[in-house]
């Protein structure tokens, strides 16, 4: 299975090269997603320096999680790969020994990181949208998958072998972990056919700090919260915004954990707890815009933030969600070949 998670790292992804000292640990994390200041924080507190290393997509950041060479110290990663990496040694299991405040943590939460990690932040995949260009909000994932001609163009898609089938399968009505050539093949020819109207492949994040391409997205497939990071990419508040389609979605946890191969386990520990703590944990999430998994820094949020449909998602729609799983190696690769052909369809335009 360690094959089926590389891919090419994006240029922009590159993995720290400088060995871990006693004073710096190296944090493997998608890019604007944790709360500075309780990293200058820590600094001040601790006198250790935390070094971030940016990935763009999940093949990006298992292919240097994978990477024996890497000296990554902490890591934010899905639940799926949480349960896989812990269960090949790459990352280190946690219990309220090591990472005291996992007891602020409901045991359901707890167990989707497989006793990997703490979680982080959950959320949904929908689409995003920019306000002044789309009116009226997407309802469905053929918003998406069959869009208007005006979209011809201005779509931002997404090459993660996971992420990239949520849409096109959930139009499909089926799951978004199926592994059988069938369905793939099917969300191959949605795929197919959308590619007119895509402008790039790359993580709209990513994409929307291209001068060439930014200003050219006006619709895109990304996660809850995207769209304040957008915003505050662009510096236009409330320009861009995230619906979730009727068809349902994936409902996804990242888990923040720490490297088997890391030379500073002990203070990478005390890290991933510090940032887990409810004052830490409620701070991330007024920041982020995004939901907590911890009861005690829910608890400290602020009614209008806890009350936000945009950010804690409406019971009937995590109803219609899907927990991401484990696929064969047979998916995976079938996925890849499609995300290829879809780059190749692109590029010929």
């Amino acid at each position: 299975m360690r094959g089926a998670f590389l891919a090419t790292v994006s240029m922009t992804v590159l993995a720290a090269t400088a060995p871990a000292g006693a004073t710096t640990l190296n944090l493997l994390i998608w890019e604007s997603y944790i709360d500075e200041q309780i990293l200058v924080d820590w600094l001040a507190e601790t006198g250790i320096e935390v070094r971030q290393t940016f990935y763009d997509s999940g093949d990006a950041r298992d292919e240097i999680l994978a990477d024996p060479n890497s000296n990554i110290d902490v890591v934010v990663t899905n639940e799926n790969g949480a349960k896989l990496y812990g269960n090949r040694g790459v990352i280190m299991a946690v219990d309220t020994a090591n990472v005291p405040t996992l007891k602020d943590f409901e045991e359901s939460w707890l167990k989707r990181c497989g006793g990997y990690g703490a979680p982080y932040l959950w959320g949904t995949m929908g689409i995003l949208y920019r306000s002044d260009k789309i009116a009226t909000a997407p309802t469905s994932w053929a918003d998406i998958m069959k869009p208007a001609e005006s979209l011809r163009g201005h779509i931002a898609m997404y090459d993660d072998h996971a992420e990239a089938f949520v849409a096109p399968l959930a139009l499909l009505g089926k799951s978004v972990n199926a592994n059988d050539n069938e369905t793939l093949k099917a969300a191959f020819e949605l795929m197919k056919a959308q590619v007119p109207y895509v402008l790039t492949y790359d993580y709209v994040v990513t994409s929307i700090q291209n001068a060439d391409k930014g200003p050219n997205i006006h619709m895109a497939l990304g996660y809850s919260g995207d769209q304040y990071t957008l915003n505050d990419k662009v510096g236009t508040p409330g320009l861009w915004r995230y619906a979730v389609p009727k068809e349902g979605t994936l409902s996804w946890l990242d888990c923040i954990t720490v490297s088997a191969r890391s030379q500073n386990k002990d203070l990478a520990l005390k890290l991933v707890d510090y940032i887990s703590n409810a004052r830490n944990g409620a701070r991330n999430a007024v920041k982020l815009n995004m939901p907590t998994a911890s009861t005690a820094a829910l608890a400290l949020l602020p009614e209008d933030v806890r009350s936000n449909p945009e950010i804690y998602a409406a019971p009937e729609v995590l109803a219609k969600s899907q927990f991401q799983e484990e696929l064969t190696v047979q998916s995976v690769q079938a996925r890849r070949r499609i995300i290829s052909s879809l780059a190749q369809l692109s590029d010929a335009r």
